[in-house]
């Protein structure tokens, strides 16, 4: 079935029926320890006009992933009752999304990345109108990104850089001017694979 064919909410819904628990995802060499939990929500926004994927880029004086395209999200806090409260409470606090407007759909497996992370990818469907309101300390801006673009494999691609004398490889999925890599991009690959008739 064509992408363009098949991207529905109603297709989406039955791609994440509830399953066993997905192996994790490392993006670095071995799983760091001790790991911080963390969650982000993985938002496609059902526009009118086709399914996008909203994403943010940092701000560029943060301490962790500085000026990197990432989606919303962060540490989970003592409050929160799971990784879902987590991504719904950062991306209202990040970008403005309002946990009603958020139907949890599922989540992908968890990215352990070479900065000690734990990140858990949880999937929602978005309904506008989006009143996006940004924290400026931390999002420099957000951008949507056709579904379709990341269904797609050929616009994804391997690239390896050396640190500290260590090759160490990743993915990378660029669009437009925007550089999208590293946990994102290894996130988006199991989006596009969850999503995949293959």
């Amino acid at each position: 079935m064509s992408p363009a064919l098949s991207l529905t909410a109603d297709w989406l819904r039955r791609r994440f029926v509830p399953s066993g628990a997905a192996p994790a995802v490392y993006t670095s060499p071995s799983p760091p320890a001790p790991v911080v939990p963390a969650a982000v929500l993985v938002p496609i926004v059902a526009r009118v006009s086709g399914m996008t994927v909203l994403l943010t880029q940092r701000t560029a004086h943060l301490r962790d992933h500085a000026g990197q395209v990432s989606f919303p999200g962060g540490r989970c806090e003592a409050p929160d009752a799971s990784p879902i409260a987590t991504a719904l409470r950062e991306s209202r606090e990040e970008v403005g999304i309002e946990p009603a407007q958020v139907e949890v759909l599922g989540r992908l497996p968890d990215h352990f990345t070479g900065t000690g992370f734990c990140i858990a990818p949880v999937v929602g469907l978005v309904t506008p109108p989006l009143d996006l309101r940004l924290d400026d300390f931390e999002v420099a801006e957000v951008f949507e990104v056709p579904l379709e673009f990341f269904l797609d494999a050929a616009n994804y691609r391997r690239e390896t850089v050396v640190i500290e004398g260590l090759r160490r490889s990743f993915w990378a999925v660029p669009w437009r001017d925007y550089y999208i890599w590293g946990a994102t991009a290894s996130i988006l690959v199991s989006l596009r694979e969850a999503l995949s008739d293959l």
